[in-house]
């Protein structure tokens, strides 16, 4: 009998273990821990932690913290967001104190109906039909637009779209109350959302279908922004998977569109094809039209454009490049075809699962989230050269720097029940002085606060009657009345 126990204890063993194979060991870090590089030219700190698992302390305790996807910071610099894909939320965190300030739950029903944009006919519903704006949305990625006024975010599928093949949507964040003033259909698994660097447009990019959904936001009233192009990088996926067993849709979806960013002259809009024959496909933004792929680059995750170098992390490969961008160009200008191929990228080895990448104010050092080696790498862009480690908590996927380059934010948003549901707040110390990147310094913003509320008062203005015109209308009328009774006196004393 006692055998028999124990070689049922082993086949646990064995299975618990194959089971878990392929999951990287799980690492956890705590606030004051540190990494240098050699030379001293940046310093890291663990200063902050949001942690939502067994044994952290209450006061680093953060139960909205749940699969944290990834962070945005407010481009004045002032507070933080962060999507929490499974718990369906946003979070708002003051940047200087990391206290929580909102939580945007992404909730539809009847009652936020009138939130909807007018439907554009790009994204047609092919397997559902009731109920179609009543789900909760699982929040992706963003982007800000409008000078940080206002934060679009994406869901990765509405929640009663089992294997989200059919449209989700995203929603927009009015940043000045912190809650949803618009929603707009996407089409199926959007994940990366960008805007050009001008602000006249915004593009959704669709992991399930291999499409990119384009936006006309150039103008400052919300419902005037619409639709303006569905792009269709190569082919349209054909969805028709199963509306009752759970199909792993972030593998066998076409190219698996990710990273997407727009050269600085808005010319072009680059993605970054994770799966597939891989490369990074190309949209002409003038003519709104697919260019092609550039080769030469396999399963890259995030793009970041910067100082004229095009940087890319590679997931797989735990590598971070960067290429010249006359040189992406001039791939583009070479097209034969649909394809051209990309040479003479400098690579640095950073640590597995090289996931979101973001580069300091001077564009001396790249940051990245390394998320099987489950550590922050720093690249020293000068060199190309991995100067600094820091311990993450398992597994980081999303990340971003604040506008003076002070701090980095990280989310670990775990693998298959392990790890995750932990946000990291680095310091970050450089020995030579970093610029600022803030797109709203606090005198624009005041400006920006001025502009808005002169807008406000010019439309309340003009949503006022004309005094002027009524008064006019209603002696004339008086007028006419008088004299008819005048004219009707005057008939009957005849």
């Amino acid at each position: 009998m006692r055998s028999i126990k124990l070689i049922i204890l082993i086949l646990g063993i064995c299975i618990s273990v194959a089971a878990t194979a392929q999951v990287p060991p799980v690492r956890h870090s705590k606030i004051g821990d540190v990494a240098q590089s050699a030379d001293g030219s940046v310093s890291l700190k663990v200063v902050g932690q949001k942690l939502n698992f067994g044994g952290v302390k209450p006061e680093l305790c953060d139960t909205d913290v749940w699969s944290p996807k990834s962070v945005h910071f407010h481009p004045n610099g002032k507070k933080y967001y962060i999507n929490s894909l499974e718990g369906c939320r946003t979070m708002v965190y003051d940047a200087k104190t990391n206290k929580k300030l909102a939580v945007i739950h992404h909730k539809f029903n009847a009652e936020n109906e009138h939130l909807w944009a007018k439907e554009s006919g790009f994204f047609p519903f092919t397997h559902y039909s009731k109920n179609l704006k009543t789900f909760w949305g699982r929040p992706v990625e963003s982007t800000f637009s409008h000078r940080g006024r206002y934060l679009w975010i994406p869901y990765y599928r509405r929640s009663f779209d089992l294997n989200a093949q059919d449209p989700s949507a995203i929603s927009v964040i009015d940043t000045r109350t912190d809650s949803i003033v618009k929603v707009f259909e996407t089409g199926p698994l959007p994940k990366m959302v960008a805007t050009t660097g001008n602000g006249k447009y915004l593009a959704v990019t669709h992991w399930g279908d291999n499409t990119v959904g384009i936006l006309d936001i150039s103008s400052a009233n919300p419902d005037d922004w619409h639709y303006v192009k569905c792009v269709i990088v190569d082919y349209q996926l054909k969805l028709n998977l199963s509306m009752t067993t759970k199909v792993d849709r972030d593998v066998n979806s076409g190219y698996l569109l990710r990273g997407t960013v727009f050269t600085p002259d808005d010319h072009y809009m680059l993605i970054a094809c994770m799966g597939g024959a891989g490369g990074i496909a190309v949209v002409d933004m003038q003519k709104m039209e697919y260019v092609g792929r550039l080769l030469g680059v396999s399963n890259a995750r995030h793009l970041v454009v910067k100082n004229n170098y095009l940087y890319a992390s590679l997931n797989a490969a735990g590598i971070v490049q960067r290429l010249p961008l006359s040189k992406v160009e001039a791939a583009i200008k070479a097209m034969q075809g649909k394809t051209s191929m990309l040479s003479g990228w400098e690579t640095c080895q950073v640590g597995g699962g090289a996931r979101t990448i973001s580069l300091s104010p001077s564009g001396n050092f790249a940051f990245a989230a390394c998320n099987s080696a489950s550590h922050l790498a720093v690249v020293d862009t000068r060199t190309m050269k991995l100067v600094a480690t820091l311990t993450i908590d398992s597994y980081p996927v999303g990340l971003d720097i604040s506008a003076d380059g002070r701090y980095v934010v990280l989310t670990s948003q775990g693998r298959k029940g392990y790890g995750g549901n932990a946000v990291n707040l680095v310091e970050v110390t450089y020995k030579d002085k970093e610029p600022t990147n803030a797109l709203i310094d606090e005198q624009a913003e005041e400006e920006a606060a001025k502009q808005a509320k002169a807008q406000e008062t010019e439309e309340q203005e003009s949503a006022k009657p004309n005094w002027w015109i009524i008064g006019f209308l209603s002696g004339f009328v008086f007028a006419v009345v008088v004299l008819y009774f005048i004219r009707r006196r005057s008939n009957k004393n005849k």
